[in-house]
């Protein structure tokens, strides 16, 4: 099997993610897993379709990952990761697509519109 490439998006983050065989080797923007997303929280999240898929040390993934926060770069790289593992194994569809790692999650920050503060909040109203 050759190099798999994959992208997961959430919010403004974008992950794009090269799998290979290996042995369960994670390269975030060329820094390991453990010291780019340093609370387990976020390792849970990144590690969920391995789970589902039982084959947590299967896959070495080298990800570029940018925009957005921590929380949504993890976000955007389950779904990648789920995407990848589905071209490998596409048994694994029904399994990821029940806990909803294949949705791309459509919310992103409302523009700010002119004559008003924020999106929707309007300047401070001064009646005298």
């Amino acid at each position: 099997m050759e190099r798999i490439q994959t992208i997961g998006r959430r919010k403004t983050a974008v992950a794009r993610i090269y799998m290979q065989p290996g042995s369960g080797k994670i390269t975030v923007n060329k820094r390991t897993f453990e010291n780019y997303f340093c609370t387990d929280v976020l390792r849970l999240i990144v590690m969920q379709p391995f789970a589902l898929a039982k084959k947590e040390a299967a896959f070495d993934l080298t990800v570029n990952v940018g925009g957005g926060g921590v929380k949504g770069q993890a976000e955007a790289l389950r779904l990648g990761i789920a995407r990848a593992l589905i071209t490998v194994d596409p048994e694994l569809r029904s399994t990821l697509k029940a806990e909803g790692l294949l949705t791309r999650d459509p919310r992103m920050v409302e523009r700010k519109k002119y004559g008003r503060r924020k999106a929707r909040r309007r300047f401070q109203f001064s009646k005298r």
